[in-house]
């Protein structure tokens, strides 16, 4: 059971307009691609380029479109974590934020232990379906080792399908080499899709040089790319919401395109990561209606007239604190993200501060939410059985549903919170008064407490370590 529709901004001439908009700006105004690899790949193949600005022929579009998998399949290091992307709604970690949180103390720069608290607390929970990627930047690690030391953290802590980090081409390629060796080696990425990595173009009509490498590394050994324009409509992408849509459709379409040249077949998840701005003050907005209706424009380019795998932001939120503000702005674009049909979602696991700070006590409320929104998209069950003509007559005027055996057949089917509070106000009073903060504090200390040391086998945790040390050294 599902729900029988979704929602949805455009009609299907209007998906056709922001198609023909996008193939007329790639024909005649071009995407500037800052690498040089990128530049011969797409002259290699007939596209006219000036300088850095390549002209992509509709051709290359259609073709690119063509190869593209609708779905496919990510490889868990235990395969029960395995998923299809281009089905269902998976949640991924954050990207980007900064800062960790908890009630104990307060706001403050991440370190490598909160990093792995974060893959800890994604393993442990059934709503997240991947690890990795940068939940939040440990700021206690030196930049040149980063990326060693936070894939080594993934791995550590999590056997679920992973995503990795945007760097430049041998930063990827190591962090690629350590995937590899945990999944046994011998070539292993090459046959299965592991690794998945998020890159945002420049907008506008731009890909950045790391950007871009990061994209080449990751398409060379067959892994999975998700493209997510972070347009802010009147910033870097016209104020018109329809117009930044475009603009994002375009820029996703170019990655597309030279994904599709450097590896036909590479899994491409088209992502929508665009809002408004804040006008006031020029800057991004994190708690705008208007985000999520530019980004399911495009969900539906991605969906129904790309038949592409699809991603989006949601759950994000302008609130420094846990309050109703942030409840509201994260229930707000998960609820929309669903609905709008997307099958990947993307900071809804405790971000506040417009994705500058990972919560813990989010994280675990959350985790709620994004529950509570799956069971909306499960629908209602329209058999013949679940009419309960039979019953409603057996019952009667008098009788009751409580002790009916129909009740006891299927009431745990209800859907019943982890985190929230649903007793009487005086039962609640005699449990100590608890609001949701101070559960989910002590819940996600629960969930760390029991987390293993390791998940990774002595022998591949050896090698781990030995591999890290070589080019570290070298």
């Amino acid at each position: 059971m599902v729900l029988k529709s979704k929602l949805e901004v455009l009609s299907r001439e209007d998906l056709f307009k922001v198609h023909e908009a996008s193939l007329k700006i790639l024909r005649e105004t071009g995407v500037r691609f800052l690498n040089e690899e990128a530049l011969e790949i797409f002259r290699k193949h007939g596209a006219r380029v000036d300088n850095k600005t390549v002209y992509i022929p509709s051709s290359l579009v259609n073709q690119a479109l063509s190869l593209a998998p609708q779905t496919f399949r990510m490889v868990g290091r235990d395969p029960q974590y395995s998923i299809t992307v281009g089905e269902g709604f998976l949640i991924q970690p954050n990207v980007g934020p900064v800062f960790i949180q908890d009630m104990d103390y307060g706001r403050r720069e991440a370190t490598l232990a909160d990093y792995a608290n974060i893959q800890k607390l994604c393993q442990a929970s059934d709503a997240v379906d991947l690890a990795g990627t940068i939940p939040v930047d440990p700021a206690d690690v030196p930049i040149a080792d980063k990326h060693l030391h936070m894939m080594y953290q993934v791995l550590k802590n999590s056997a679920k399908p992973l995503i990795g980090f945007c760097a430049n081409a041998r930063q990827v390629r190591e962090q690629l080499d350590l995937v590899d060796i945990s999944f046994g080696g011998q070539q292993f990425l090459q046959n299965n899709h592991c690794a998945a990595v998020l890159v945002n173009s420049l907008s506008p009509l731009s890909y950045a040089p790391e950007t871009l490498e990061t994209m080449l590394e990751f398409a060379k050994r067959n892994q999975v790319i998700l493209l997510a324009p972070c347009i802010m409509a009147g910033v870097s992408g016209p104020i018109s919401l329809l117009g930044t849509a475009v603009l994002q459709n375009t820029e996703i379409l170019a990655g597309l395109v030279l994904m599709q040249l450097v590896n036909p077949g590479t899994p491409v998840v088209y992502a929508t990561a665009s809002t408004t701005a804040y006008m006031k003050a020029a800057s991004y907005a994190a708690g705008a209606p208007e985000a999520m209706l530019i980004n399911t424009a495009n969900l539906q380019m991605g969906l129904d007239f790309y038949h592409l795998p699809t991603r989006t932001m949601c759950g994000i939120t302008h609130s420094k604190a846990l309050d109703a503000q942030a409840g509201y702005e994260t229930m707000q674009s998960i609820l929309l993200g669903s609905l709008s049909g997307a099958h990947m979602a993307v900071q809804c696991l405790g971000v506040l501060d417009a994705i500058m700070t990972t919560s813990y006590e989010k994280f675990v409320i959350d985790v709620e939410l994004i529950q509570r929104v799956r069971r909306i998209a499960q629908g209602i069950d329209t058999s013949e059985e679940a009419l309960s003509v039979g019953i409603i007559q057996e019952v009667g005027h008098e009788g009751s549903y409580l002790t009916h055996p129909s009740t006891f057949k299927d009431f745990r089917k209800i859907w019943t919170p982890a985190i929230s509070d649903w007793n009487s106000y005086t039962d609640w009073e005699k449990a100590g008064a608890e609001d949701v903060v101070t559960r989910a504090n002590r819940k996600f200390k629960e969930i760390l407490s029991q987390a293993p040391a390791t998940l990774l086998d002595s022998g591949i945790e050896k090698q781990l370590q030995t591999y890290i040390q070589k080019v570290k050294s070298a």
